[in-house]
């Protein structure tokens, strides 16, 4: 007899064990598709494993197969494995992040090659890839070049490559550079999009390619892989929302160790976890010269300007107007970058003091002054803007916060003669994206709300976003800040961002923080607060009284935000220093955990 080894794209861990029926016993191959009875429900399961032998006596069969050739090959099934095992989620769960939405729910694919068995692969290579070359960061702008170098030496010895971008505009020029420059099709694959299946299916049918995508692309079905490309891999969209909580960056390097391929992450700085691993010698680094000089970099310390200035609490310190206007009697070019959309980020009332908050997620809303609306920026809430308060019926709403709209406009009441879009660009971090601008002078306003924000990264997300700014001039930056001694400002002022980074693990290894430690976050959400709440409190006082050297119990509160889109949300912050016994000491407890109306969910390594 011949038995099944099966798992589900369910939150439960499996294999479980399935007979194989006689008519399917020389057919059904691992990898391979199946309709299952579990729990008296007809379901899709992904077979792992085939054996002849099982420890359970009555086992219910195999009800039919849905594929004749397996749509999941050796090494897939490994990466899977492995990032379930570190994600804490199913093994069922971690195949399905990897497949289309069609295959998921039950679909027959036209399957075409299948990738040569893991010790076989890289026949095309010079040999196995040293440990320490096996990671390779690009630093700089122009980054470009060096990708198609790689590329270029990988599809020479007839080898695919797989290439990741922070935004679907990107990845649409870097298919069409590829293209011209090196004379092959490079195909688009993401998640959701249009055809996801038939281009699932050309990519697999094809002995080697190129394939540039988003942050699901990362799973891409290529036959012999050589080289994994990960542009920006700062970027926190590479971490996927929902579970498995993944990060596209490890699991490029899980791919890597498995099928022995080279992987490029590139930007225009390195991430703390980078700069530890080149300090260690487990990453190699190459450093593209820049095309501009390093500019001057000014930081206007807003608790020090003369008393008239600050009185005047004007948006702008006379230092960043004044060399604005000279910029602009000069005919030159100003950027100046804030990180907020909208007009005011808080509208509130002059008289009760309450604050208009978004009724799903209780958040503030976001004035916008070109539409004249009110919006939530976690969901898609819009209202009008009331004419008098809902709370207290008085007439006395008032705008606060700093927004993209209300600098335009300031800048058009002291700069009447300048042409907005034009001769003074005003936009948000995003026009790091575009390293193809150039300005004679780049201001940074309320940079402060990112340095502050409540996120032991924010530091390194902050140095990182101001990095990529001053890469836009060979000029001048002026940012303003009140907190003008921050090793993030002094940096950059010194173009030294080695002492940045010597400053910022010092003070990680103090907090055993990452890349020191791992940290984990276990979620719960639900409709009622109290629910949540007292859910929350009881899982940590369990986890707590659970001698274990796994992980450290840190603290227990409300989420940032604590209400979105209808759910309440608790999380149980903790820390580990391996992150696959902390992940099994999770799934062996909280599969004794229930509670009714809220779901549990583990983000190990949240950015």
């Amino acid at each position: 007899m011949l038995y099944a080894n099966v798992v589900l794209g369910l939150p439960i861990d499996g294999p479980f064990d399935y007979l194989v029926p006689v008519g399917l016993e020389t057919k059904l191959q691992i990898g391979a598709r199946v309709w299952v009875d579990f729990r008296n429900k007809k379901e899709i399961a992904y077979v792992v494993a085939l054996n002849n032998k099982t420890k359970i006596k009555k086992l219910k069969e195999i009800i039919s197969s849905i594929d004749s050739v397996p749509i999941l090959d050796e090494g897939m099934l490994a990466l899977t494995k492995e990032l379930a095992e570190y994600y804490c989620c199913s093994w069922g769960e971690a195949i399905e992040a990897a497949l289309p939405d069609e295959l998921r729910k039950g679909k027959e694919a036209a399957v075409g090659l299948l990738s040569p068995p893991l010790n076989q692969q890289r026949a095309g290579n010079d040999g196995v890839i040293e440990k320490k070359d096996r990671v390779l960061f690009v630093q700089g702008v122009d980054r470009i070049p060096v990708y198609l170098r790689e590329i270029k030496k990988v599809l020479a010895a007839k080898e695919s490559v797989i290439i990741l971008c922070n935004n679907i505009p990107a990845v649409k020029r870097l298919k069409e550079i590829i293209q011209q420059s090196l004379a092959v099709e490079a195909f688009i694959a993401f998640r959701k999009q249009p055809k996801e299946l038939e281009v699932w299916e050309r990519i697999r049918k094809t002995d080697y390619c190129v394939v540039v995508g988003t942050r699901s692309s990362i799973f891409s079905c290529v036959n012999n892989l050589g080289l994994i490309i990960i542009d920006q891999p700062e970027d926190p969209v590479y971490k996927q929302e929902q579970v498995p909580h993944y990060h596209a960056r490890e699991v490029a390097l899980m791919r890597a160790q498995i099928q022995n391929v080279k992987v490029i992450l590139g930007s225009i700085s390195l991430s703390l976890e980078s700069f530890y691993l080149w300090q260690k010698g487990r990453l190699g680094l190459e450093n593209i010269p820049p095309k501009l000089a390093y500019p001057l970099v000014k930081v206007i310390d807003l608790r020090r300007l003369a008393y008239a200035e600050r009185k005047s609490k004007s948006m702008f310190s006379k230092f960043l107007a004044d060399a604005i206007q000279l910029t602009l009697a000069e005919k030159g070019k100003v950027l100046l970058v804030i990180n907020r959309k909208g007009f005011a980020t808080t509208v509130a009332c002059q008289n009760c003091q309450k604050s208009l908050k978004c009724p799903r997620c209780n958040i503030n809303l976001v004035f916008h002054f070109d539409v004249d609306k009110l919006k939530c920026h976690h969901c898609n809430f819009k209202m009008p803007v009331p004419k008098i308060c809902p709370h207290c019926n008085a007439g006395y709403i008032k705008y606060f916060g700093l927004g993209l709209e209300q600098v335009e406009n300031e800048l058009a009441r002291i700069f009447p003669q300048a042409r907005l879009g034009q001769d003074i660009v005003v936009e948000t971090s995003s026009v790091i994206s575009h390293p193809e601008l150039n300005f004679d002078l780049i201001g940074v306003l309320a940079i402060d709300n990112s340095l502050n924000r409540v996120d032991f990264r924010a530091a390194e997300k902050t140095f990182a976003m101001l990095a990529g700014i001053i890469s836009l001039t060979a000029k001048k930056v002026i940012i303003q800040s009140a907190n003008s001694n921050h090793h993030c400002f002094q940096a950059l002022i010194k173009h030294d961002p080695e002492l940045f980074y010597k400053e910022e693990l010092k003070q990680r290894k103090q907090l055993n923080f990452a890349p020191f430690k791992h940290m984990i976050l276990v979620k719960l959400r639900g409709e009622s607060l109290q629910k949540v709440k007292q859910s929350s409190s009881s899982l940590f006082e369990k986890l707590n009284k659970i001698k274990t050297t796994s992980i450290k119990m840190l603290s227990l509160n409300p989420a940032q935000p604590a209400r979105l889109r209808g759910n309440f949300y608790y999380q149980i912050l903790m820390r580990a220093s391996r992150v696959e016994k902390a992940s099994h000491f999770l799934k062996l407890h909280l599969k004794e955990t229930h509670f009714s109306g809220i779901i549990v969910s583990v983000d190990v390594d949240p950015v």
